[in-house]
C-alpha cells in the first residue's frame, strides 16, 4: 500500500504543488481511508519528503548510468537526457495538455518554502549531480576525441545543466515537448560546431538520428 500511496502522491503533487496536495485525493483514488495514509506516513510533510527523495533517486538511477557510460559519444548522452524527458513528459501529462506541469523535480523547487529540509536538499544535490555528470561526460568527450581539447568544460555543463533543470518550465511555457527537443538539438548542434574535434579532416557531424 505504501508504493500505492506515493505513486498517487507524486502525480498529484507534479500536478497540483504542495498546498493543492490533499490526503482526500489519495484516499478517493486508492478507495482506502485518510487514516489509513497517516498510519503509514505520519503527515503530510513526511509523505511529500519520501515521494521527492524517492523521485530524485529513481531519476539518478536512471541517467547516471548513461552519463557515465564511455561507450556512448557525448551526443548520445544528450540525446538520451532529452528522451527521459520526453518520457516523463508524456507519462505524466498523457494527455499533452497545455502548460501542464511534468516533473516532481521542478515542482519541489517551486515550493521549495513549502516542503522538508530533507526534500529540499535532496533537489540541490540533484543539480550538484547533474553538473558532476556533465562534467565528467565533456572531459571524457575530449579525452577520446569527440571535441577539442580546448572545449571550456564547465561553460558547457553550465549550459547543458540548465536546460536539464528548466526542463518543466520550457514545455510549460511552449505548451509542447517541441520547444524543449529544439533546445537539445540545438545546444548539441552549436557544440559540435564549435568543439567537434576533427575527424578525417572535416568536422564531426550530428547523427543523423539525432538531427530534426
Amino acid at each position: 500500500m505504501r508504493d500505492e500511496i506515493k505513486s498517487v502522491a507524486t502525480e498529484l503533487l507534479i500536478r497540483h504543488g504542495y498546498q493543492g496536495f490533499r490526503f482526500r485525493e489519495i484516499a478517493d483514488r486508492l478507495k482506502i481511508t485518510r487514516a489509513n495514509i497517516h498510519y503509514h506516513f505520519g503527515s503530510k510533510q513526511k509523505l511529500v519528503d519520501e515521494v521527492v527523495c524517492d523521485y530524485v533517486a529513481s531519476t539518478l538511477a536512471r541517467i547516471e548510468p548513461v552519463w557515465n557510460d564511455d561507450s556512448l559519444t557525448l551526443e548520445t548522452k544528450i540525446r538520451t537526457m532529452m528522451e527521459f524527458n520526453r518520457e516523463r513528459y508524456r507519462r505524466y501529462n498523457p494527455t499533452g495538455a497545455t502548460g501542464r506541469p511534468w516533473s516532481l523535480i521542478a515542482r519541489a523547487r517551486l515550493d521549495r518554502e513549502l516542503v522538508g529540509a530533507e526534500a529540499r536538499q535532496t533537489t540541490i544535490d540533484f543539480g550538484i549531480a547533474m553538473e558532476r555528470l556533465v562534467r565528467r561526460a565533456v572531459r571524457r568527450a575530449m579525452e577520446q576525441g569527440e571535441l577539442v581539447r580546448d572545449t571550456p568544460v564547465k561553460d558547457v555543463a553550465l549550459q547543458l545543466v540548465a536546460i536539464v533543470n528548466s526542463a518543466d518550465p520550457i514545455t510549460q511555457d511552449a505548451g509542447s515537448f517541441e520547444r524543449l527537443e529544439q533546445l537539445y538539438r540545438g545546444f548539441a548542434r552549436i557544440l559540435l560546431h564549435a568543439y567537434g574535434a576533427p575527424v578525417g579532416g572535416r568536422l564531426r557531424t550530428l547523427d543523423r538520428a539525432a538531427r530534426p
